[in-house]
């Protein structure tokens, strides 16, 4: 699966540049009243937590209906913003590569059975529209997608432009 190679060199990639940036960088914003790089990355564990769910709850259901979560307040009451920079760092590319193994692992069938059940047109980073069917398999890609978005907003030479492709082929 070319997304689940993309997740992994893109965490592994970014994780160690990113231990380069000095605990102070990583909690000043690069512009204000925006995301600094921990905050950035707080949202991507937050982000990897609850795609984790979904991702495997729609092995076992005919629906991709998600609950969604209030993202500012998640990265404020976890205060990622004072949290040990490295301690970040492990954990949001620990957690991605496990993500990785949960997309590997998922059957084929399951990833491309369309779904005409679905609110990927609240929850997707690209959305599908309500009267179109998706598949799994294109919400894991656009979480792919979403998360090269964020380490570009860090450093935009971290990621390249993310592909994603809608329908149930890839």
């Amino acid at each position: 699966m070319d997304f689940t190679d993309d997740l992994r060199t893109t965490v592994t990639s970014a994780a160690a540049r990113l231990r380069r940036l000095a605990p102070s960088v990583a909690a000043t914003p690069r512009v204000p009243g925006k995301w600094s790089p921990a905050q950035i990355i707080g949202h991507l564990i937050d982000s990897a937590s609850n795609n984790h769910q979904r991702f495997v709850r729609a092995r076992f259901r005919d629906d991709l209906r998600f609950d969604g979560y209030d993202q500012d307040a998640w990265v404020d009451a976890q205060e990622y913003q004072s949290a040990p920079w490295p301690a970040l760092l492990d954990l949001w590319e620990s957690f991605n590569l496990h993500l990785a193994r949960v997309m590997e692992s998922t059957p084929a069938d399951v990833l491309r059975a369309p779904r005409a059940d679905h609110n990927l047109h609240l929850r997707a980073w690209e959305v599908v529209p309500e009267d179109e069917p998706a598949t799994l398999e294109y919400f894991m890609r656009d979480y792919v997608a979403h998360l090269k978005h964020h380490v570009r907003q860090i450093d935009p030479s971290l990621a390249d432009p993310p592909a994603l492709q809608r329908s149930a082929a890839s």
